[in-house]
């Protein structure tokens, strides 16, 4: 017995900025993602999570290789071997897209508990963004990321509402295997957002700075580059870790989109704007127990979604200009990384007291997350494939298929949802 029980935490402690990233992508602006296209569109929508699944691993491993490799995450190496201008750009495209979905998550989690409990919901999502602030700022790093990795597990909340509702297997299996292609701008736009949520630039910031961080405070851990004999192992590591990452991550979008598909779309409700909303349309459609299962797991993945957002922030913008940085650090070691971090998640914050309507926002971050996504991705395949930067760790060629392959498929998908805004 006692080799049985130690199989699962093996597997548990194999686990880490793969998982911790994957679930990450499904943040209330990707649930919102998932709700409003299951409800416009219902079950056929649900081959775009099997699609991209290959895509999503290859873009994120990719990434996690070259922080593990070189113990910079992306922006550091953009400011080592590429020109100014292309560091500047993919920092600040990230930084606008990461500051309205911060704003618009914190939004979401702050109307999710008015929905269960009551409350104003600006002063939840000010409380949400504190919280998540001081556990950057104050918390041990390795006890933080425990804390982020168990947090994973509230994406079961959407596995239960699954349970709880009826579905046609048959036409969910069709949905999976068989692509029901349309052409209209809302179909184009639609997924775009749904690949703009699955691979998102903020994830490949945030996995490869972790493995870089890893580097930094793992006392055993070294650059590939210095200490090959560590290279089978973490390489292996690693791809085992974004596997299981990014089939959960999809498996819990494919959940989401059929739970609206069988509650909202078969009632009639195809126009769902919020994760809040979709939570609140499932009360008399599903019951009181499917709302509040959803509605709860909106903030928990709100609660580990918005660190890694603001961390990714403050990442990007402390490697790009050669600061201290990293959550391993304290913060007098660090002060210019803490302070970017927190007047990330301030500003996200503050978008919720303005004119603009953050919830709304999500669907078009998503886009917005869609199509950013392809200079940065160019330019991430040229690095992993760049021995000059790489090495001997440059990425092989299946996997270099792979993520010039998604490279590709982004933007196609990206053009022709302009191509059909243009009739």
């Amino acid at each position: 017995m006692r080799g049985f029980y130690r199989y699962p935490i093996n597997f548990w402690r194999r686990l880490g900025p793969g998982l911790i990233t994957g679930a990450a992508d499904d943040d209330p602006s990707g649930i919102a993602t998932y709700s409003q296209v299951g409800a416009q569109f219902s079950y056929g929508i649900g081959w775009t999570m099997l699609f991209s699944f290959p895509l999503m691993v290859a873009i994120q491993e990719i990434s996690a290789r070259i922080g593990r490799t070189t113990a910079y995450g992306l922006a550091g190496n953009l400011r080592l071997y590429y020109p100014i201008n292309v560091l500047r750009a993919m920092v600040a495209l990230l930084l606008i897209a990461n500051t309205i979905n911060l704003g618009a998550d914190l939004g979401a989690m702050g109307a999710a508990v008015q929905l269960v409990i009551g409350g104003n919901p600006k002063i939840w999502a000010v409380l949400f963004g504190l919280i998540c602030v001081a556990a950057q700022v104050f918390f041990d790093y390795r006890r933080y990321i425990t804390i982020l990795k168990w947090t994973t597990l509230s994406l079961f909340a959407y596995v239960g509402v699954v349970l709880v509702v009826h579905l046609p297997w048959e036409k969910v299996a069709d949905g999976l295997f068989i692509p029901h292609l349309q052409t209209s701008a809302d179909y184009f736009a639609a997924i775009v957002a749904v690949f703009g949520t699955t691979i998102s630039p903020y994830l490949f910031f945030w996995q490869s700075t972790q493995e870089a961080e890893d580097v930094i405070t793992n006392p055993e851990a070294q650059p590939l580059l210095v200490a090959p004999e560590q290279a089978q192992s973490e390489l292996r590591r690693i791809r085992f870790d974004t596997i299981v990452g990014m089939a959960f991550s999809n498996l819990i979008g494919l959940f989401i989109i059929l739970t609206t598909a069988a509650t909202l779309n078969a009632h009639g409700i195809t126009d769902i704007q919020t994760s809040a909303q979709a939570a609140e349309a499932l009360r008399p459609l599903a019951g009181p127990l499917a709302f509040t299962i959803f509605a709860l797991g909106i903030i928990g993945t709100g609660l580990l979604a918005v660190p890694v957002l603001a961390a990714s922030s403050a990442y990007a913008v402390g490697e790009a200009l050669n600061w201290h940085i990293g959550l391993g650090r304290r913060p007098r070691e660090a002060k210019a990384f803490y302070t970017t971090l927190a007047s990330a998640t301030l500003i996200g914050l503050l978008i919720n007291f303005t004119s603009i309507d953050p919830i709304k926002a999500l669907f078009w971050t998503a886009i917005l997350n869609g199509i950013i996504a392809v200079p940065l991705m160019a330019v991430t395949m040229h690095m992993a494939s760049n021995r000059h930067i790489m090495g001997n760790y440059a990425a092989e060629l299946p996997l270099k298929i792979l993520g010039w392959l998604a490279t590709l498929v982004m933007a196609v998908v990206a053009i022709g949802m302009f191509a059909t805004m243009s009739y």
